[in-house]
């Protein structure tokens, strides 16, 4: 099994029967073995710097009816909220002030966010703070639509793909929604500049280790600047409601696999991680991610933006989170980077 991590550190790429075998005999020696070599390449291309990104929650409206998600249309006792242009700016200025240079759009597919209203939001954040990063993480849009947010001045797109395999995507989502639909996205915001992060939920109802094969090729094929990997986490308003989480065992040993396969990209230690486990987000680090996202989001909206049960960080204040986080990765070796964080090959 050794070679075979060697083989993927030596050359990013193994066959579909070769990565199959990692995951059905992975084990804890060699998880840790993979762990040493993925903060090998992390640290040879971002030394021991953790980029941080601050979250804005804007809005927990959707029009999509995802099988796996809290914030799902059909779900009648979902707390719905909107932040107004004038709230978003807020936490972006308080942000600033904490030393964030990236700040992330995440909502609901909302069509209350007409591309006119996004597009004078991100020119906004802009033009008050030019010296930073916009992320959109707002779901399925034309090729247009993401120009246009693109020239306006957004630098990254959030969307994760979920699975690379048809017919799992079938059974996570509805009819109305296509794995191949997302994949056009994303091979358009590549095409159009974007910085591009795609990803997936490890453990989600009807997974295979076949599934998670195709989502490392899928992956490799893509070649995004960004992947964001977490556990699935069961909703208690969702069909999938019974369902056993993912575990932090597998999504950490695929943090290792994504860092060998893909050197230089932004790979976040996410919530979701923290979320099953007290310092998921450090064991996240130290298998080889690069990235943190603390929550800018205001604390009346906080515990409204649940795509999982149990979210962690509900009730911090902003600086709370800020330096929680900064205090996390100085006790394990690492220090939070004051910069935008940009993927190595942004000039």
């Amino acid at each position: 099994m050794k070679q075979l991590l060697d083989k993927l550190y030596a050359t990013g790429t193994l066959s579909q029967a070769e990565y199959k075998i990692l995951i059905d005999n992975r084990n804890p020696v060699l998880s840790e073995y993979l762990f040493e070599l993925a903060r090998a390449v992390r640290i040879k291309n971002y030394g021991y710097e953790v980029y941080i990104r601050g979250l804005i929650e804007f809005t927990n409206y959707c029009k999509n009816d995802c099988y796996y998600c809290g914030i799902r249309k059909s779900n009648c006792k979902a707390e719905r909220y909107r932040l107004t242009k004038e709230q978003i700016l807020d936490c972006c200025a308080a942000g600033y002030e904490l030393g964030f240079r990236t700040f992330v759009l995440q909502g609901g597919e909302d069509g209350y966010y007409s591309d006119e209203k996004m597009l004078d939001i991100i020119h906004s954040i802009k033009n008050n703070h030019p010296d930073c990063a916009v992320t959109l993480s707002v779901g399925e849009k034309s090729y247009e639509t993401y120009k246009s947010f693109f020239d306006a001045g957004a630098d990254r797109y959030l969307l994760r793909h979920e699975t690379a395999n048809a017919e799992h995507y079938g059974r996570l989502h509805p009819g109305t929604l296509s794995l191949e639909n997302r994949k056009r996205c994303l091979f358009d915001l590549k095409a159009i500049g974007y910085q591009v992060g795609c990803g997936f939920m490890v453990g989600s109802p009807f997974q295979t280790t076949d599934c998670l094969v195709e989502d490392l090729l899928f992956i490799k094929e893509l070649n995004p600047h960004m992947v964001g990997i977490g556990p699935f986490i069961p909703h208690h308003g969702t069909p999938f409601a019974g369902r056993e989480a993912g575990t932090l065992e597998l999504t950490l040993f695929l943090l290792g696999l994504i860092r060998l396969m893909l050197p230089t990209v932004l790979l976040p230690a996410t919530t979701a991680l923290g979320t099953i486990h007290p310092e998921g987000r450090e064991l996240g680090i130290l298998a080889g991610a690069n990235v943190v996202m603390p929550n800018l989001s205001p604390l009346s909206a906080r515990h409204k933006y649940m795509l999982y049960d149990n979210k962690i960080c509900t009730g911090d204040e902003a600086a709370e989170c800020r330096y929680c986080m900064e205090k996390r990765m100085n006790r394990i070796g690492y220090q939070v980077s004051v910069s935008r964080g940009d993927h190595k090959s942004i000039l």
